[in-house]
């Protein structure tokens, strides 16, 4: 590096982003993740030792601290330590990498750590060129990824790493990191007179939503875009702070982690009749541009699953919400949306519906069994074959009801359906029991035949076929 670029190089850092200017340089200045990079830690350890001899990915939000992990780990090794981006590189700068690793160990003996950011961008071919020099030892990978590395990376990949989970950073380090950048005189504002007002700060530290880059960047705009005071001093009181961050950023991919687990929660706080928990999931959901029309189609679903026969108008309520949301639509569709999640989080459960997959699970182990004679159709072949002959109209009957058979004979005194006691189901198990014991004694039924109980990975299977579960 001449001197000219070098002068750059210090100019560059000078003017780059409070962000970057903050980012800790050593473990001592990392903040947050105990867990992992906590004093005495495996990771830790192998950072100050230099012996980080094994690839490793790194995992969580944006903000959570991944890169500035990777520039502590460059900042602490003899190793060379080179970067790549994996969203504006390709194999060929793979390639690049690979056969300047591969020359330095041969004369120099260096061993090179290679940081991929972003790795989950690479396709499958650009993942699998990395194998082989990962396992010879040509460098050890730094992967960094926001996605979940169990679907997003390879497998062969993932075994030849370990994986260190970053969650989002606590309130309490967020803090932290804004007092470090105030007080720092080389790299923050310490050189400068900034006051900012406690509720400011709690302000900026709340809505950064535990993403430390938000928050030094709100910090930044806060102190850049306000002019010092006849004192000199740039003062930061709330409204300052409110206007530098608006809005908490919430961690939503429609297609990651975030989605499922957020929808799963909402699911979660009905079936478990927590009208609070599901107003808060929802507002989420919704707060971060989810598909109204999504939500409404769970909902659907879950009307029908966790509640059914316990409240039969919980269906009826989320298909008139789902009818009128499409006359509406948002923002003031949210209420018929907030009505049938409220309606379905304070009904009364049961899954009885689910007692289906038994049926159907017997329909697979047993075949399809013949329809009984004097249930067949009587409008084609009843002269001829006799079809339909011995059939009962239950509505010539007391009660309207005809105790015959309407199961095949290998599966008569079966039950597949079991009331629960919840709700209107209270009623129709009384009337089952009544109709159930007048079928027994007039087919000669002495005794019932329950079947079998599904575990929960069955009732899952059998519901992925149905297309309805997941």
């Amino acid at each position: 590096m001449d001197l000219f670029e070098h002068g750059l190089q210090q100019r560059l850092r000078s003017e780059a982003p409070l962000a970057a200017r903050m980012r800790p340089r050593t473990v001592a200045e990392f903040v947050g993740h105990a867990e992992i990079i906590g004093e005495g830690r495996l990771l830790r350890r192998a950072i100050e030792a230099d012996r980080l001899f094994s690839s490793i990915l790194l995992w969580g939000p944006p903000g959570s601290g991944k890169t500035t992990l990777a520039n502590v780990i460059a900042n602490s090794t003899r190793a060379h330590f080179a970067t790549l981006s994996a969203v504006l590189s390709g194999l060929p700068a793979l390639r690049e990498e690979i056969a300047a690793a591969q020359e330095r160990r041969a004369l120099h003996g260096t061993r090179t750590l290679l940081f991929v950011d972003e790795v989950h961008r690479w396709n499958k071919a650009q993942q699998d060129a990395l194998l082989p020099h990962v396992e010879n030892g040509t460098f050890v990978l730094i992967g960094a990824t926001t996605e979940n590395p169990y679907f997003e990376v390879i497998g062969a990949l993932l075994s030849r790493s370990r994986i260190f989970q970053l969650h989002a950073l606590q309130d309490a380090d967020i803090a932290l990191l804004l007092e470090r950048a105030l007080q720092d005189a080389l790299r923050g504002y310490g050189t400068r007179q900034v006051s900012v007002d406690p509720l400011a700060l709690a302000h900026l530290v709340k809505v950064a939503g535990g993403d430390a880059r938000n928050a030094l960047n709100a910090l930044e705009l806060a102190v850049e875009s306000t002019p010092p005071d006849t004192d000199g001093v740039v003062r930061i009181n709330l409204a300052v702070a409110q206007e530098s961050i608006q809005q908490r950023a919430v961690l939503y991919d429609k297609d990651g982690d975030a989605h499922y687990d957020t929808v799963s929660a909402l699911i979660k706080s009905v079936r478990g009749s927590d009208p609070d928990a599901a107003l808060f999931w929802l507002a989420k959901m919704l707060y971060a541009g989810e598909s109204p029309r999504f939500i409404m189609r769970r909902l659907l679903i879950l009307a029908g699953e966790d509640i059914g026969l316990a409240d039969p108008m919980a269906l009826v309520v989320a298909s008139a919400a789902a009818h009128a949301f499409e006359f509406v639509g948002m923002p003031e569709g949210v209420y018929p949306l907030v009505e049938a999640t409220l309606y379905l989080a304070t009904a009364p459960k049961s899954n009885s519906a689910t007692h289906y997959f038994k049926a159907q699970q017997t329909v697979m182990t047993q075949g399809a069994q013949e329809v009984p004679l004097h249930l067949r159709d009587t409008n084609r072949d009843g002269a001829k074959l006799g079809h339909g002959a011995g059939y009962i109209y239950p509505h010539e009957r007391a009660g309207h009801h005809a105790g015959q058979q309407y199961l095949p004979a290998a599966l008569l005194g079966t039950y597949f359906y079991r009331p629960s006691t919840e709700g209107y189901e209270v009623a129709v198990a009384e009337r089952l029991t009544r109709w159930r014991s007048a079928q027994r004694a007039a087919l000669g039924i002495s005794a019932t035949t329950e079947p079998a109980d599904l575990d929960e990975q069955q009732i899952l299977a059998l519901k992925r076929q149905l297309g309805a579960g997941g």
